[in-house]
């Protein structure tokens, strides 16, 4: 178990309208300081197929990506307790601060990638923001249940009218 800190600043602007909340970067995001890094995470490819655009490849292009489809990326955890990647692990959190974001850009919807996401989301954000956020399925490579056609299926439902 390590003592390990967000490193990731939050990606956002004026004109970003969701907000996609994670849990903690991987250690692969870590390593590269930037969200969903690791290869086989789905979130790029899941984003790219719902908007139709290819799947950006570089950070600038990813930020790019963000900006153009009004999309805020950040993780509920600020440090943490963990062991590797594994959010199952996660252990003495201290959570980030989103009421920036919410203060900065017209947030309408916000949404976590994955379960664990939720919960901490629920336990220490919401009674700051009173923004009820809605639970999407993971696209970490550890959510073995959700192949890349069912989590694009899923996250449609949602985010299909923000990305087209």
């Amino acid at each position: 178990m390590e003592h390990a800190v967000h490193n990731i600043s939050p990606i956002y602007n004026s004109d970003s309208q969701i907000l996609i909340l994670g849990s903690f970067p991987s250690v692969k995001s870590r390593e590269a300081q930037f969200f969903y890094h690791h290869p086989q995470n789905r979130f790029w490819k899941l984003l790219a197929a719902l908007s139709h655009e290819d799947v950006p490849v570089t950070i600038a292009d990813k930020k790019a990506f963000l900006f153009r489809n009004h999309i805020a990326v950040w993780d509920v955890i600020a440090s943490c307790e963990i062991e590797g990647s594994s959010d199952s692990s996660i252990r003495n959190v201290i959570p980030n601060d989103i009421s920036r974001i919410l203060r900065d850009a017209p947030i309408r919807q916000i949404y976590t990638n994955g379960g664990t996401a939720f919960k901490l989301y629920e336990k220490y954000c919401l009674p700051l923001t009173r923004q009820k956020a809605i639970r999407l399925p993971s696209t970490s490579p550890a959510n073995a249940a959700y192949s890349l056609e069912r989590l694009i299926l899923e996250w449609s439902v949602y985010l299909k009218e923000t990305l087209e």
